[in-house]
C-alpha cells in the first residue's frame, strides 16, 4: 500500500519568518526604514552617474580630447560597479555572521563620507592628474558602501514581512533605487538652472554636499530598527555559518548563476536610460539637459510606484509571471526607443526616458522577495550581495561603455544598442524560466529540505 507523503512545508500565511505573528504596523515601519535608508545610499551613488554624463568629462578629464573624455568619465562610473562585489563580499559575510542591522549602519557612513568628499574635490585644472585619481578612489569607496548595503536593506524588509506580503513589503527596499535616481536627477535639474559657469564651478558640488544632511537622517532611522526575526532565529539555533560564501557556492551554485541572469535586464535598463542615453541626448544630439533630466525624473517617479505595485502583484500572481511581463515589455520597447530618441522630438525623447524607467520598475518590483526566497537564511545576505553586485559589473556598470562603443559601430545611431537590449532581455527571460517559483516559501526551510519535501510529494 502506498504511503501518503508529507505535505511540502510552506510558511503559514499570517506568520512571520521567526514563527510568530507580525502586525502590519511593525512590518510597515521596518519597510519604510529600509526604503528611506536605501534611497539615501542610492542618491549618493546615482549622483555620480548623472555627474559622469554632464560634468566630470569637462572638469576631471578635460586633458583628453573628443569622445575620449566621455569614455574616461564613464570608465570611472564603471569602477564603482567593480568595487561593489568587494563590498558585497565583505558586508555579506559579516551580515550573515553578526547581523543585518550593524552592516547597514556602517555602509551608510561609508557612502555619505565618500559622496561628500567628491563634492569637495579640486579639478584637473587645479591639481592635474591627481584630480581623476582621487575621483576614482572615492568612487571605489562609494562602490564598496553600496555593495554592502543592498543585501541588508532587502533582507530588513523581507525577513520582517508576513509570508503572504513579502513581495509588497520587500519592494520598499527596491524603491530606494528609483527614488535615489529621482532625488539625484532632481538635484541636478535644479542646479542646471544656474548659468553654465556657476553650474560647473559650484552648482554640481552642492548636490554632493547635501549628502551630509541625508546621512544624519538615514543613520537615525536605521538605528531605530531591531535585528530581523529570521536572522535572530538562526543565531538562537546556533546555525550561523562560519563561511557563508563557501556554503552558498557548495549548496546553491546554480541558483546563484541563474539569479544573476535575471538581474541582467534590470541593471541594463536602468543604466541605459538613466546614464548613457542622458549623455547621448545632451552630447550627441545636443538636446537641452533639462529635457532629458525631466524625463528621467518622471520615469523615476513612475518606477517608484510600479516597484511597489508589481511587488504587491507578485504576492498574488507569483514572482515569475510579473517579472516576465516587465522583461518582455523591455524587449519589445528596445527598437521603438531608439527610433524615438533619434527623432530629436521633445515629446518623443521625454517619453523614452519616462517609459524606459517605468518598465524598469515592473521588472525590479518582484525581485526583492524572489531573490530572498531563493536562498537559505544562513547565507542569504551573501547570496543577495553576490547576485546583485557581481552581475552588476556587466549588467549595470559596463552598460554605458558598451552602449557608447556600439554607437561608434553604428555610425552614431542606437540600432546596435537596441539589438543588445533584445539579447539582454532574452537572457534574463531564459534565466527566470529555469528558476522555481518562490512565492510562499518558508524562509526557515533550507533549499535542500525543500527539495526533499517536493520529492516525497511527487513520489
Amino acid at each position: 500500500m502506498p504511503v501518503t507523503p508529507p505535505p511540502a512545508r510552506v510558511t503559514p500565511p499570517a506568520d512571520d519568518p521567526a514563527g510568530g505573528r507580525v502586525d502590519a504596523p511593525s512590518a510597515t515601519k521596518v519597510s519604510m526604514a529600509s526604503a528611506v535608508g536605501a534611497t539615501i545610499e542610492w542618491y549618493d551613488f546615482f549622483l555620480y552617474g548623472t555627474a559622469a554624463g554632464l560634468v566630470f568629462d569637462k572638469l576631471f578629464f578635460n586633458g583628453l580630447e573628443g569622445p575620449a573624455a566621455q569614455f574616461a568619465a564613464f570608465g570611472t562610473f564603471a569602477v564603482g560597479f567593480f568595487a561593489r562585489p568587494i563590498g558585497g563580499l565583505i558586508f555579506g559575510h559579516f551580515g550573515d555572521r553578526v547581523g543585518r542591522k550593524k552592516m547597514l549602519i556602517l555602509t551608510l557612513l561609508i557612502m555619505g563620507v565618500g559622496t561628500a568628499a567628491i563634492g569637495l574635490l579640486p579639478t584637473y585644472d587645479q591639481i592635474g592628474v591627481w584630480a581623476p585619481v582621487l575621483l576614482v578612489t572615492l568612487r571605489v569607496l562609494q562602490g564598496i558602501g553600496v555593495g554592502g548595503e543592498y543585501g541588508g536593506a532587502v533582507l530588513l524588509a523581507v525577513e520582517y514581512a508576513p509570508a503572504r506580503r513579502r513581495g509588497f513589503f520587500g519592494s520598499f527596499a527596491h524603491v530606494g533605487v528609483p527614488a535615489g535616481l529621482l532625488l539625484a536627477s532632481g538635484a541636478f535639474s535644479i542646479a542646471s538652472l544656474l548659468p553654465d559657469e556657476a553650474f560647473l564651478a559650484w552648482g554640481w558640488r552642492a548636490c554632493f554636499l547635501v549628502s551630509v544632511a541625508l546621512l544624519a537622517v538615514g543613520a537615525y532611522i536605521r538605528l531605530s530598527v531591531m535585528e530581523t526575526p529570521a536572522f535572530a532565529k538562526v543565531q538562537e539555533r546556533k546555525e550561523v555559518s562560519t563561511l557563508p560564501v563557501r556554503d552558498l557556492l557548495r549548496t546553491q551554485p546554480g541558483r546563484v548563476v541563474l539569479a544573476m541572469g535575471t538581474r541582467y535586464i534590470e541593471g541594463f535598463t536602468f543604466n541605459l536610460f538613466s546614464v548613457y542615453l542622458l549623455a547621448y541626448a545632451v552630447t550627441n544630439l545636443e538636446l537641452p539637459k533639462s529635457l532629458a533630466l525631466n524625463g528621467i525624473m518622471v520615469g523615476a517617479f513612475l518606477g517608484m510606484v510600479l516597484v511597489v505595485v508589481t511587488g504587491g502583484l507578485s504576492d498574488r500572481f507569483g514572482r515569475k509571471r510579473v517579472y516576465r511581463y516587465g522583461a518582455w515589455a523591455a524587449l519589445l520597447f528596445a527598437f521603438p526607443a531608439a527610433a524615438l530618441i533619434q527623432s530629436k522630438g521633445s515629446a518623443a525623447v521625454f517619453a523614452v526616458f519616462a517609459v524606459g524607467l517605468a518598465l524598469y520598475g515592473v521588472v525590479y518590483g518582484p525581485l526583492a522577495a524572489f531573490w530572498s526566497e531563493l536562498f537559505d537564511t544562513s547565507s542569504r545576505y551573501t547570496a543577495l550581495s553576490t547576485v546583485y553586485q557581481v552581475s552588476g559589473i556587466l549588467a549595470s556598470g559596463l552598460t554605458p561603455l558598451i552602449a557608447a562603443w556600439l554607437v561608434t559601430k553604428g555610425d552614431g545611431t542606437l540600432w546596435w544598442v537596441a539589438g543588445y537590449n533584445v539579447l539582454v532581455a532574452a537572457i534574463s527571460l531564459v534565466s527566470m524560466h529555469l528558476l522555481p517559483e518562490t512565492r510562499g516559501r518558508d524562509l526557515d526551510v533550507t533549499a535542500a529540505e525543500e527539495a526533499t519535501d517536493r520529492e516525497l510529494v511527487s513520489a
